[in-house]
Parts: C-alpha cells; sequence; structure tokens
C-alpha cells in the first residue's frame, strides 16, 4: 500500500466518520406544525441547493433559532402557502442541523429543481460575510451523509439558489465559498 492510498483511507474514514456523527435535530425540536399533503421523492436526488435566510442578525442559542425556524415555517405556510417549510434542512449558529421537511421530501426552494434537490438553508445573512467553519462543516457533512444513506446521487451538482432564479441568496460570501466545494458547478 503505498502512501496516496493509505492518505485517501483515512480522508474517507474522517468524512464518514464525521457525517455518521452529525446530529439531526428533529422537526419536534422546534416545534413543527405538520405539513400539508407532503410529495415523497422516489431514489436518490440530482442536486443540493444552498440558500440563506437572510435573517440580518442571524441565531448563535438554539431558542433563538428554533424560533427563527418556526417563523420561516410559518411565512412559507401562510404568506406563501407553502404546505410547509420549504427547505429540507436548517444549518443553524447554534451549532446544530435541523430536520426541516427532511429527506425523501420534496422541498419548495427553488422552482424547476425541488423535485430532484435536496435544499439547505444556512440560517442569517451571508452577502459580506461567510457562515461559521462549524456551520460549513455541518453541511459538508449532511451532504455526505444524503449520500451514504442513499439519498443523494454520487455525481450530485451542488448550486447556489441564484443560480437556479434570479436572487442574490446565498449572498456573496456564502456563494463564493460553496463554489469551493467539490461538487459546484457553473450552469
Amino acid at each position: 500500500m503505498n502512501t496516496f492510498t493509505i492518505v485517501a483511507s483515512v480522508v474517507l474514514c474522517t468524512l464518514a466518520l464525521s457525517a455518521d456523527a452529525l446530529q439531526i435535530e428533529p422537526r419536534s425540536s422546534w416545534g413543527a406544525v405538520a405539513a400539508r399533503s407532503p410529495s415523497r421523492i422516489s431514489g436518490p436526488v440530482d442536486y443540493v441547493i444552498i440558500h440563506h435566510s437572510d435573517n440580518p442578525n442571524g441565531c448563535s442559542t438554539s431558542d433563538q433559532c428554533k424560533r427563527m425556524i418556526k417563523a420561516i415555517q410559518t411565512d412559507h405556510k401562510v404568506r406563501r402557502n407553502f404546505s410547509d417549510i420549504g427547505y429540507n434542512f436548517i444549518v443553524a449558529g447554534d451549532g446544530k442541523v435541523y430536520e426541516g421537511r427532511g429527506f425523501g421530501l420534496q422541498g419548495s426552494h427553488a422552482p424547476n429543481y425541488n423535485r430532484k434537490s435536496i435544499g439547505i438553508v444556512f440560517i442569517g445573512n451571508f452577502q459580506s460575510s461567510p457562515p461559521s467553519a462549524q456551520m460549513l462543516q455541518n453541511a459538508k457533512d449532511l451532504i455526505a451523509l444524503a449520500q451514504q444513506r442513499g439519498h443523494l446521487k454520487d455525481n450530485y451538482t451542488l448550486l447556489g439558489h441564484r443560480q437556479t432564479k434570479a436572487t442574490a441568496c446565498p449572498g456573496d460570501a456564502l456563494f463564493n465559498e460553496i463554489k469551493t466545494w467539490p461538487h459546484w458547478r457553473q450552469l
């Protein structure tokens, strides 16, 4: 076995352990209201779409983050008439990942991509500054977990929301960050 093989094996094992260690807070933890008519997605999807919530101050405590997630769900269900919170998962500033719609359910976050993607939102506004290193790592671990569990194709494409419609989302700083991730593609 050569040095490259050993290093590659260590990296793969580290990624697998990191994704396995990721704890996703269930919908019940933030007081989610039941979805109206959720639509299932069968098989692994082709895309991960990254968003930011555009909340100027983000959140740093679990109580703040849960209130913001609940407010996003209320906005999506009441004002936008979505069946549920639009995102599959929420990456928060308290160091946690929260279940939105979860795996295997169609989101409402990116027109023309909802049926074939996992939508991940970072709570905060990331126009000028990127999310914390912990938030970025949590998102990477979530993506790896989606692959491990068969919800995301191995050759998936990573996109920023602005690549799917006319919007500034996920903010310039976060968009520039995800452009350095392995599966990001220019459309």
